[in-house]
């Protein structure tokens, strides 16, 4: 757990690099994450965000390694849906979709 903390503390310190070496501008990033622009800055110079607005700000910053990570857990909640029986055939799934006149 302390090599955990250590690491967020090292992130937290270099956010504004990390910011300034992504594709991203800073305005971009204010705007997804939905903080006031003057807020922002000033958390930023405090580093006082919250680990939820670090999150949504290292999801924007990283789009790729939000992806997979998302993806693997889409994978994985589709194998416990499956082990448990939550699921529908392929017939079923087309039956659905005609039903509703989708295809």
């Amino acid at each position: 757990m302390i090599a955990e903390i250590i690491t967020y503390k090292n992130i937290v310190n270099n956010l504004e690099t990390l910011m300034n070496d992504s594709p991203y501008k800073k305005n971009y990033i204010i705007e997804k994450v939905g903080i006031p622009s003057p807020t922002f800055y000033r958390k930023l110079k405090t580093q006082t965000f919250t680990p939820d607005e670090m999150l949504s700000i290292a999801k924007i910053i990283s789009p790729e390694e939000n992806f997979m990570l998302e993806l693997k857990a889409d994978i994985e909640q589709g194998k416990r849906d499956f082990e448990n029986g939550d699921y529908i055939t392929h017939e079923e799934m087309l039956a659905e979709l005609k039903s509703k006149k989708i295809i």
